[in-house]
C-alpha cells in the first residue's frame, strides 16, 4: 500500500475546542465545513458530540451527511439556504440557518411550516460579502421575530481581518455591530477563530472556531492563545527511492535545484495530487525520522524529493512528516506563499487514520 496518509488526533480536537470554549466563556459552535478543513466532518463531529454546543457547516449538504452519520446536535447553514424549498429540509432535520438578504427572509415568510425555525441573522458590518445593511439591520429583525415561522434569533456578524493582530479593522466592525444591533433583545455571534484567539473583547454569546479547532495559528507572529493549540493532523509518507548524486547534477521536472556537493535525495510517496502545495521551493522544512530537512526540486504529482545528505541514517521507509507535530502547518503555508486553510482543505487521496 502506498505509505502516504494523514493522522488524525481527535484528542487535540478536543483540547482546541475546549480551549475555544474557556477563551470565551459562553457557547461555541464547531466549525466542520469543508469536510472539517480536511479532517473529516463526520469523525470530528462524532469525536466532538458530547462537548460541543453545536456545528457549522457551509450548506446543506455538508448538514445531511452529519444528519445521516447519527449527530443529533443542532446544526448552523452558514450560508443560509440557497433555493426557498430547501426550507422543508431544515425544518424536518432540526437545522438553524442564517439569514443573510431580504429574498431568504421572504422566503421563510411565505413558507409553511410545521414547526419554527432558529434563524442566525447576518449583519454585513464591514466585509461586504453577506449580510444586511446596517441601516437595515433593526427592520430585519423586528420582520424576522414577528413571523410564526421563526421562534429564535441570534445576531450574527464576520470579521474580514481578525488574523491582523495590528489592523483596527475589527474594532471597528464590532463597533459597527453594536450599534446596529443596540437594543435588540437577542443572543449575538460575532468571532471566528482568530477573533476569538486575538480580539477576545469582542466575543458575545456565541463563538464559531473553525481554523483553531484543528491547531493552527491565524496569525503571522506568535501569539500566546494560538501557542496553546495542538496540530490535529499529521501529513506523512515514507521515503521509497534513494539516488547518490554527484556535484552539479538536476532533481526533478525542470532541474530547478541542482547539487552542490555530492548528494543523497530521498524520493518520498506524496505529492500536489495528494494536496502539497506544487509551488513549495527548495529548502521547504519536512521532518526526516524526527529530525528537521529539507525539499529539493519541484514537486510533483505522487512524489517529492528531500535532500538525506546530512541524515545518514535514513534510507528507504524512513518517515516523513510534511506538516503536524515535527512541522507548523502555518510555518509551511507561509513558506509556500498559501494558507494554512488551503493547505488543509486540499488534503486528498490520503487516506485518513484516526486515532483518540
Amino acid at each position: 500500500m502506498r505509505p502516504a496518509r494523514a493522522l488524525i488526533d481527535l484528542d487535540a480536537l478536543r483540547h482546541n475546542y475546549c480551549l475555544a470554549r474557556e477563551l470565551d466563556g459562553g457557547k461555541a459552535l464547531a466549525v466542520v465545513k469543508a469536510d472539517a478543513y480536511g479532517h473529516g466532518a463526520v469523525a470530528c463531529a462524532r469525536a466532538l458530540e458530547g462537548e460541543a454546543d453545536g456545528f457549522a457547516v457551509a450548506c446543506i449538504e455538508e448538514a445531511l451527511e452529519l444528519r445521516r452519520a447519527g449527530i443529533e446536535a443542532p446544526i448552523l447553514l452558514l450560508e443560509g439556504f440557497f433555493e426557498a424549498d430547501e426550507l422543508a429540509l431544515i425544518q424536518a432535520h432540526g437545522l438553524w440557518t442564517a439569514v443573510a438578504s431580504w429574498w431568504q427572509l421572504e422566503a421563510i415568510e411565505r413558507a409553511a411550516l410545521e414547526r419554527p425555525l432558529q434563524c442566525w441573522l447576518k449583519l454585513d458590518s464591514g466585509m461586504h460579502r453577506l449580510g444586511f445593511d446596517p441601516r437595515d439591520y433593526a427592520a430585519a429583525f423586528a420582520r424576522l421575530s414577528a413571523v410564526p415561522q421563526v421562534d429564535k434569533v441570534v445576531l450574527m456578524t464576520h470579521f474580514a481581518r481578525a488574523d491582523e493582530l495590528d489592523s483596527p479593522r475589527s474594532a471597528e466592525q464590532g463597533a459597527v455591530f453594536a450599534q446596529a444591533a443596540a437594543g435588540l433583545p437577542a443572543e449575538s455571534s460575532l468571532c471566528n477563530s482568530p477573533a476569538l484567539l486575538g480580539w477576545p473583547q469582542l466575543c458575545s454569546d456565541w463563538v464559531r472556531p473553525g481554523l483553531m479547532l484543528y491547531g493552527a495559528t491565524p496569525f503571522d507572529r506568535t501569539q500566546p492563545q494560538a501557542q496553546r493549540l495542538r496540530p490535529v493532523m499529521a501529513a506523512e509518507s515514507k521515503i521509497i527511492s534513494v539516488r547518490e548524486l554527484g556535484a552539479g547534477e538536476p532533481v526533478g521536472y525542470g532541474g530547478r535545484f541542482v547539487t552542490a556537493r555530492p548528494t543523497r535525495v530521498g524520493v518520498v510517496a506524496f505529492g500536489y495530487a495528494d494536496g502539497y502545495p506544487q509551488q513549495a521551493p527548495d529548502g521547504t522544512p519536512v521532518s526526516i525520522d524526527g529530525r528537521p530537512g529539507r525539499l529539493i526540486g519541484r514537486v510533483s504529482m505522487d512524489m517529492l524529493t528531500v535532500d538525506l545528505t546530512d541524515h545518514p541514517e535514513a534510507g528507504l521507509g524512513s518517515r516523513v512528516q510534511l506538516w503536524g507535530d515535527e512541522v507548523d502547518v502555518a510555518a509551511l503555508a507561509t513558506h509556500c506563499g498559501t494558507s494554512a486553510y488551503e493547505l488543509l482543505c486540499h488534503l486528498k487521496r490520503v487516506p485518513r487514520v484516526y486515532k483518540g
